[in-house]
Formats: structure tokens, sequence, C-alpha cells
């Protein structure tokens, strides 16, 4: 059996949430893998125990834990009523720190809980005043800042339903989500940071509000500093400085257990944003589960997660506040130029006891020699990584860099579930390349092509019972064919995410990557994840991407696409060892039939590559039918693999 690169720290498992946790369920003494098995084999037994151990503060009590359990249409905890809102605002003294607010230039304030109850409390009053009530939508055209905090939860605390995205996106690209839900207040921010500049958003805001006909108003974030024009919106303009410094009483009104908290959309790279819908009790089930158990998150801790507000994490980083620990916005670009390590220092500044960021950062700031260490991390515990498989190269570098003591939780999961379906807990082994265990209450499996469950292979991943934060049903789908075709149409009854895995017979979890980007070589499968992680550990190459591409003739053309470090040229020797590093590290059978030097890898704007899309293109699709531009951190990279797709085809035979 394999050596784990670390084990649990004997004295961390014993003052853990976790371990509290099993006392309280009757599992005292149960290890992980056995407390795994009770939470999915007695689904009831496991969250009926996850609400009496957080203290769920329900207005009418739950009739039955699980009344129905069909995918889709499980029932959760009927008859209940609660709010998402009061519970992430009850947990902490008026004077205790509730959100520190950071930026990229090293800048800082401080909300208390007492101000931040205050704040809510204001701008829900004037949210009811300008007419929105239970069911009603909400959107946010915001930074990550408290702005968004504050209107998330002002929002959620009505009944009424919450969606917000980054300003990084365009006006259309926002409209293309946000007039979906034909919304009733928008809360737009003048700007936001990002490496070294401050962008203005005033226009884009005017032209997105044009492009909502169903507001009656928008509130107006002042966070640059940036004068507003004196009607900058067709709908009424409301100061967010006059709507948030009222004197008000909060009042969350109670809401069934699947009301709908909020809209997440898809990243739209391939047609209209799927707006997937989320309920009050799921999510604040399901985030209490994994920010209390599996991050050991409680009062006295600071979460520092790098997120955008479209990112599934800023969930996550609002979800905080339910524990009762202080979360951490941040305002700029995770590695600006002007200082690359600037997350490290505000992470030793504030005293961070869980930062969370990305695979490809931490390998940015192994490649380009950036040393945490510099900075006193001590009180970090956990750095959680997540966005795509975290490859075993980084966790030595983690351990060096960042301390022996930290538990390096590299998580999958998905906007889909606003949650994760593997990581780390307290009291799990970590090997290196691998998520340490499926998470509580996740019933996951492998399966192959027959639906049978597969142990040591690489199988599709499928969670084969339901989870409270699986969606309640997509938006503008009445009749639900669209959600089942999402997740349950390849195996009736049990969900698909669209993940290749392995489960390992030690309980750990690999992730190889998407299955719809799977490399089919002369019937031998391959994640992608597998030839990435070991091209990019490669210090001339900044980052790859692999594509096996299915064409007319019957044949399988396998490019592997390079962006290189600053100076280095692509030649024979270099690509000569970029094929033995494939042959002699992931698999001999997908050597790549060429490499090629672009200017670089598109992305959603979560950060995950576009594998089917480029694939699509380089088999000849055109760029409309395939990529929705505005949903590309770099459009302008996408005519780049149209035009090496048109090359291509045109080769002589």
């Amino acid at each position: 059996m394999t050596v784990p690169f670390t084990t649990p720290d004997p004295q961390v498992v014993a003052d853990s949430n976790i371990r509290d946790f099993a006392r309280h369920a009757g599992m005292d003494g149960a290890d992980y893998s056995a407390l795994h098995q009770w939470s999915v084999s007695d689904l009831e037994g496991f969250w009926g125990a996850v609400w009496k151990y957080f203290d769920i503060d329900a207005d009418t009590p739950y009739e039955r834990v699980l009344a129905e359990e069909t995918m889709p249409g499980a029932r959760w905890f009927t008859g209940a009523t609660l709010n998402y809102a009061h519970h992430a605002l009850r947990n902490h003294a008026d004077d205790a720190v509730a959100v520190v607010a950071l930026d990229e230039t090293g800048s800082c304030y401080e909300v208390t809980a007492g101000r931040l109850r205050a704040q809510v409390a204001s701008v829900a009053a004037t949210l009811r005043d300008l007419g929105v009530g239970k069911g009603d939508r909400v959107v946010g055209y915001l930074p990550n800042t408290p702005h968004a905090i504050v209107a998330f939860l002002a929002t959620a605390s009505l009944g009424a339903v919450w969606s917000v995205c980054g300003q990084d996106y365009a006006p259309r690209a926002a409209a293309d989500r946000f007039a979906q839900l034909e919304p009733t207040v928008l809360i737009a921010s003048d700007g936001y940071l990002f490496n070294g500049s401050a962008h203005d958003r005033r226009d884009a805001t005017a032209e997105l509000a044009l492009a909502l006909p169903t507001l009656k108003a928008t509130l107006l974030v002042d966070h640059l500093g940036l004068p507003w024009p004196a009607q900058p919106c067709p709908s009424l303009a409301v100061p967010w400085e006059d709507a948030a410094t009222r004197t008000e009483q909060l009042d969350c009104i109670p809401v069934e257990f699947d009301h709908p908290l909020w809209v997440v959309f898809s990243s739209g790279t391939t047609g209209l944003p799927k707006g997937i819908v989320h309920g009050h009790g799921g999510v604040l089930l399901e985030h209490l589960k994994t920010l209390g158990l599996h991050s050991d998150l409680g009062p006295g801790d600071r979460l520092l997660w790098y997120t955008t507000t479209h990112w599934m994490m800023w969930n996550l980083v609002a979800s905080t506040l339910l524990t009762g620990a202080t979360t951490c916005t941040y305002d700029g670009s995770p590695a600006p130029l002007a200082e690359p390590g600037v997350l490290w220092k505000l992470a030793a500044r504030h005293r961070v006891t869980v930062f969370g960021t990305s695979p490809q950062y931490l390998l940015g700031m192994a490649k380009f020699g950036i040393d945490p260490s510099v900075h006193d991390l001590s009180s970090i515990r956990v750095v959680g990584c997540t966005g795509s498989a975290l490859p075993a190269s980084a966790y030595p570098w983690v351990r060096d860099r960042v301390g022996e003591h930290v538990l390096l939780a590299s998580i999958s999961g998905g906007t889909d579930v606003v949650s994760g379906f593997a990581g780390s807990a307290p009291n799990t082994p970590v090997w290196a390349g691998e998520l340490s265990a499926p998470h509580l209450g996740v019933a996951l499996a492998a399966y192959d092509a027959e639906g049978t469950g597969v142990v040591d292979q690489v199988g599709e991943l499928v969670v084969t019972r339901p989870m409270p934060s699986m969606p309640l049903y997509f938006w503008n789908d009445p009749d639900g064919s669209r959600y089942r075709d999402a997740y349950f149409s390849s195996y009736p009854g049990v969900w698909r995410h669209g993940d290749w895995i392995t489960l390992t017979s030690r309980g750990s979890v690999i992730v190889h990557g998407r299955s719809d980007s799977t490399l089919n070589r002369n019937g031998v499968r391959l994640g992608s994840a597998d030839i990435h992680d070991v091209v990019e550990r490669l210090p001339e190459i900044t980052e790859a991407l692999v594509i096996g591409a299915e064409e007319p003739d019957g044949g399988y053309w396998m490019p592997l696409f390079v962006v290189l470090a600053a100076g280095v040229v692509l030649d024979d020797s270099l690509r000569a060892k970029i094929r033995d590093a494939i042959r002699n590290g992931a698999s001999p059978r997908h050597v790549p039939d060429e490499i090629l030097d672009v200017p670089g890898i598109p992305h959603t704007r979560t950060g995950k590559k576009l594998e089917v899309p480029v694939k699509r293109l380089l088999q000849g699709a055109p760029v409309e039918q395939v990529v929705n531009r505005g949903a590309v951190d770099a459009p302008d990279l996408i005519d780049h693999y149209a035009r090496l797709g048109a090359a291509r085809r045109k080769r002589p035979a």
C-alpha cells in the first residue's frame, strides 16, 4: 500500500469538530471511513445529526428528514421553515469581527457582526420599500467585497432570490444570466481592482441595467470612489450609502426548507448559461457540514479563499459566517505583478486559519519562485485547493513553503451542488495527487459503461443517493427535462457529474478530468489531467492543454498545446523532453501527435480549461455554435484555436 504523504495529527483530531460531531452522533471512536459509511447508509440518521449538532433554529420543526429519496425529486426536512440569513447572522457577538475586507494593495477594513447585522437590516428594508418580496429576484454586479455579502444576506432575509456575477463579465454576458431571472433590483459597484488598475464599471452598469427591463431600481455601490452620473440607469437609482445606513430592525422571514435561496449559473461557454437553483435549507446544512466538519471552522477562525463572486467558492466564503468564523473578502488579482505573493502576506497579517486557492495558483507560485515562508504562516492549518485536480508535484512545495503542520485539502465538487463531492478532513490521511476520501453524506461511486461500480479502475463520477444541496430545479425548466438530461440520462436515478475518477481500495479519490474530454486512443482511455500534471511540472512550460479529436475519416488527432515560460523556445529538444515526460510519467500510448506553442489556454471565468469547446473548434464547428465569448477569460484565444483547426483541415491527406 502506498504510504500517505501526511497522516492526521492525533491532537488535531481530538480537538476537531468532526470528532466532537461523531461523539454527539453516538459514533465516538469511529474513524473517518466508518463515519462516512454511516453517513451514506443512514441518510436520515446522518443529516438529522447534522441538524441537531449545528442547532438549526427552525420556526417550524420538520416532520421527517427524508420523505422521498428518488433522484431527482428528493424531499428533505418536510414541513420545516427557516431562513439561511438568520443562521449566518446569529453566531457572532456584536463586537466580534465578522468580515475582513482585503484588496491587492494590502489595505483592509473590518466589519463587526453588529455593523453587519445593521447593514443587512437597512438594505433589507430598502429592498422591501422598492417592492422586493418573497420569491422576487435581486441581482448583483459586484466584486468580492463586503457589499456583496450584505446584499446577499439582505435579499435572503426577505425570502427573495439572489444571483451575482463579477464585473469582469461584460454587460451582455451578465445580462445573459440575469435577464432570465427578470430581477426587480440590481446592485452594482462603480468598479473593481485588478493587477494594479482600477477598472471603471459605471458605463457597464448602465448598459446592464438597460438590458434588464424588469428593474424597479439600481443600488449604486461606491467602492472605488468614482462619482456616479446624475442619472446612471434607466430605473430609479439609490446610493448604497442611503440604502445601508438606515436604522432598522432585522426580521428574517421564515421560508420552506426548499425555498429558493440563490441562482448560480453554469459557465455558459457553449450556450446560454443554465440557472441552477438551490434552497435555503439544503445549502445551510451542506455548508455547515463542509465548512464546520471538513474544514473544521468555528469561532475564532478566519477563512481567506481567493474567488470571484461568480464562482461557487464565493458562496462558501459567505457561508463561513454560518460557523461563527470570520470570512475575508478580497478584491484584486491573486498574484498582482507589483506583489505576486500578496495573498500569503495578508494571510499572515490577519492570522488566517483556512487558506483557499486553485492548483494553477500553487503551481504558479512554485514555478515563479514565490516563497510564502518569508511570512509567519503558523496560523494556517488548512490549505484548500479546488477548480481542477491538484497534481502530486504541488504537495511537497506546500509542505516546504507553507508548513509541515498544514492539511493540504484537494477538493472536487461543483457549482451544481455548490459543495464538494470529495476532499479531506482533520481525521483523514493525505496522499499526494489524490483526494483523501468522499465527503460525509456523499454516496460517491465510479461507474463503468454498464453502470457497475468499480474500484481501482477509472470510471464515471456518480452519486447514488441524494444530497440536500442538489439543485431544486433549473430556472425556466418547467417540466424538469433539462435538469434530468443534465445529470440523470446516463444512469436513471443516479447523478452523473461528468468527471472521470478512480476510487482506490484505500478509500481515496483520483480525479482524471472531464469525462467528455477523455483521451481515447485505440480504446485506451486516459484523463487529460494526467497529461497536464506531467507536462506542467516542466520548468519550461507555464500551462498545457491536450485534446483528443475524432476526425471524419476515422482518424484520431491528439495535439498538445503548450504555453512557454519567458525566454523558452519550443525546439526539437524540448519536444523530445515533453514526450519523454508523458511516456514515463503518464502513458506511452498517449504521447501527443503534435506539440504546438500557443499564446495562451482559454478558460471559463472560474478557471477551468475549455477542453471540449477547443476540441469542437479543432473539428471544424463554427465558433458561434461552440463558445459564448462572454463566458471566456480570454475571448481572442478562441479565434486562434479556430484558425489552427482550419489550417489542420487544409493540410493535404
